[in-house]
């Protein structure tokens, strides 16, 4: 099924079923085509073509996903824009995207936009949808540009449809399922994972708007969605909640975990206090979203990321690009119908980043007894204390066994005379008390000495990027004036 034919066969099958929702509007199938068609007709009119590509800078919201499935009628393509971004940022994403024109409600930019009110054009002027081949380019996701300026994800049709396929058959969606979206919709996983793979599956889904976790469960009650998907972050602050918040959680049988590792703690939390399963995941933006899932009725493996999807290969490479066995710790490269096409106008970063058609992740990992994949950090944060590698993530999971942390985060601080070591940044639950001494005595139950923090630093919130992972660029650069002595 081709993503620009959907809606018109959602339509044609259950006319008057619930397709989408947001805080202020209700859709079926029939008025959600309406829609869509509206905009196609607004968008041609601004000249849109096939292969143009639309920008969109707009909150979580219909009008957002009316103009992607819009934008794929006309055989266009879309790059949604964070609206968050100062102009600067967000006119650097649309010249590098080359977009024609960009949907927004009031920001003041300096390319060709269009009003979102523009998107209620007269539907009976549209025209058939085209279907452009797999091939062609769907979406342009650009990175968070953490090691400089972001960079556009080239993800095409045959690339949507493989990776919703594979999330279809591994959380088992139907007719019946209902996500409720909390995740950005300028992110990949909120677009695959709680839009189309929905949509696709005869599902329904609501867009939540921007999530609060004191709001986050009334919506549930409220709208009774079946699954959704968040990252540890939101996990962390629902377990936050006060102990006499007993939400009814009845209609979700599951909730998906992914961007970043979840520590084994918190899903048992999670699960305990709302009796709600947790399956985590792992993929990135250039992998399509997501690439291995615990399974959803076979054995979870808290502390894992799960098994490859089915379709996909999976594997752990060392430093000359030798795939290793089983328990062998290198670098997780992935393979399939999934990878991105390449980076935009980037061929020596896409050079470096898919060889021999393997996506290299970043990420360091290795596969236990069972198959399941284990990640031990990115590469990148792995930290160098006098000759001796260290990675945060084990220090972050010891930290987390602590019932009073909320969040860790440990990065490499400037020192003297071994080059760097471990500095850990703590947030802690309400009405909690933790001390450093008691995290420092935690640490040396089960690290080696010379993995363990030389600082415990308590704050009062961790910094996110815009996805919600925790920013740990931004822990680094307020330690560049800093450094630790012997």
């Amino acid at each position: 099924m081709h993503f620009s034919l959907l809606p018109d066969l959602r339509a044609e099958e259950r006319p008057d079923a619930a397709c989408i929702a947001d805080d202020s509007a209700q859709l079926t199938n029939a008025e959600f085509l309406t829609r869509v068609r509206a905009a196609s007709v607004a968008l041609r009119r601004r000249g849109v073509g096939g292969g143009d590509v639309v920008g969109v800078m707009l909150p979580n919201r219909l009008d957002l996903v009316v103009t992607l499935f819009a934008a794929w009628r006309l055989g266009a393509v879309v790059t949604p824009i964070n609206p968050a971004l100062t102009t600067d940022e967000a006119e650097y994403q649309i010249t590098d995207s080359g977009a024609v024109v960009t949907i927004v409600d009031d920001h003041e930019l300096s390319g060709l936009t269009m009003p979102t009110v523009e998107l209620a054009a007269d539907p009976d002027d549209a025209e058939p949808a085209v279907t452009p081949g797999h091939d062609r380019l769907a979406l342009l996701i650009y990175t968070s540009g953490t090691t400089g300026r972001p960079k556009g994800v080239m993800l095409d049709h045959a690339n949507l449809a493989a990776m919703c396929e594979m999330a279809i058959s591994a959380v088992d969606l139907n007719e019946t399922d209902h996500s409720l979206l909390v995740l950005p919709l300028f992110h990949v996983n909120g677009i695959v994972v709680s839009i189309l793979s929905s949509l696709l599956a005869r599902g329904r889904a609501t867009i939540a708007g921007q999530f609060s976790p004191t709001t986050f469960f009334r919506t549930v009650e409220r709208t009774q969605p079946t699954y959704f998907s968040a990252v540890p972050a939101i996990y962390a602050m629902l377990t936050a909640l006060p102990e006499d918040e007993q939400p009814d959680t009845s209609s979700l049988r599951v909730a998906i975990c992914g961007a970043a590792p979840m520590p084994p703690e918190l899903i048992d939390r999670f699960e305990l206090r709302y009796g709600v399963p947790i399956i985590e995941g792992y993929g990135l933006s250039e992998g399509t979203c997501a690439s291995t899932i615990n399974p959803i009725d076979g054995v979870r493996k808290p502390g894992t990321v799960g098994l490859p999807f089915p379709g996909q290969e999976v594997a752990v490479m060392d430093e000359t690009g030798a795939v290793l066995s089983q328990g062998g710790t290198g670098e997780v490269v992935v393979r399939g119908p999934n990878v991105m096409r390449g980076y935009l106008n980037k061929p020596d970063a896409t050079a470096k980043t898919i060889v021999d058609d393997w996506l290299h992740t970043g990420d360091v990992g290795y596969f236990d007894e069972d198959g399941y994949l284990v990640l031990v950090d990115r590469i990148k944060d792995m930290i160098i204390r006098g000759g001796e590698n260290i990675y945060p993530k084990e220090i972050e999971t010891v930290l987390y066994r602590h019932p009073g942390v909320l969040e860790a985060a440990v990065v490499g601080a400037p020192h003297d005379v071994l080059g760097e070591v471990p500095l850990a940044f703590v947030s802690t639950r309400p009405e909690t008390t933790v001390t450093a001494d008691e995290l420092h005595e935690l640490c040396r139950e089960s690290l080696s000495k010379y993995k363990l923090p030389d600082e415990i630093r308590f704050v009062g919130v961790l910094p996110k990027n815009p996805v919600g992972k925790i920013d740990k660029p931004s822990l680094r650069s307020g330690l560049t004036d800093i450094s630790l002595s012997a």
